[in-house]
């Protein structure tokens, strides 16, 4: 694994995940999406703002950003190859720092779920799985989505501990993402605290 190659990854990785999919598809319905609803440049704001078809199409997206971001390296350079493992991992973190802080929003951006999720389906399936389960068990208790992907980061590092065990790369992945999705949660943590966070009607 060259220096050069862990540049290709970061620089490719930081430029998809830059690229807002949420701020484009609200243009193109004459919305800016930064000053409506949340003002969150993400799949949710949109889904609240223009609807289930458009919202999901962002977050279908967003995800695919983090596929390709960690994926490409299997395809250039090998599958089973652990520098393709440790490229991807680069790239995907790369995707989600671009889509949190795009240099063409001004570095700031959304909270980073969906492509998480879609790096995820590249690098670790079955921790995807897990997670995909919780989320889906938690949203449709609370109907909540912060909630949810809140307890989707939390499943993480549990379900990478599990499948991979302490010692792999890909654990402290999900320690790493667990974290940055917290971080990034954190005005939501406050209005949940404040009973003030917004929700899907049942």
């Amino acid at each position: 694994m060259s220096i050069l190659s862990i540049l290709l990854a970061l620089i490719i990785g930081y430029l998809l995940g830059s690229i807002s999919f949420a701020v484009l598809i609200a243009r193109w319905k004459g919305v800016n999406i930064l000053q409506v609803g949340s003002k969150n440049p993400g799949a949710t704001n949109v889904k609240r703002v223009l609807g289930s078809g458009l919202g999901n199409t962002v977050f279908f997206l967003d995800a695919l950003k983090g596929s390709i971001a960690s994926g490409w390296p299997f395809f250039y350079f090998g599958f089973g190859q652990e520098s393709s493992l440790a490229l991807g991992v680069l790239g995907l973190i790369a995707a989600i720092m671009g889509h949190s802080f795009s240099c063409f929003l001004n570095f700031s951006g959304g909270k980073g779920v969906a492509t998480t999720m879609g790096g995820l389906a590249a690098l670790m399936p079955g921790v995807l799985l897990i997670g995909l389960m919780t989320w889906l068990l938690v949203y449709y208790s609370s109907r909540v989505v912060a909630i949810g992907s809140i307890a989707f980061a939390l499943s993480l590092p549990f379900g990478a501990f599990i499948i991979h065990g302490v010692f792999d790369l890909r654990f402290g992945l999900g320690l790493l993402l667990a974290l940055l999705i917290i971080i990034r949660h954190r005005s939501n943590i406050q209005r949940l605290m404040q009973g003030k966070e917004n929700s899907f009607k049942k």
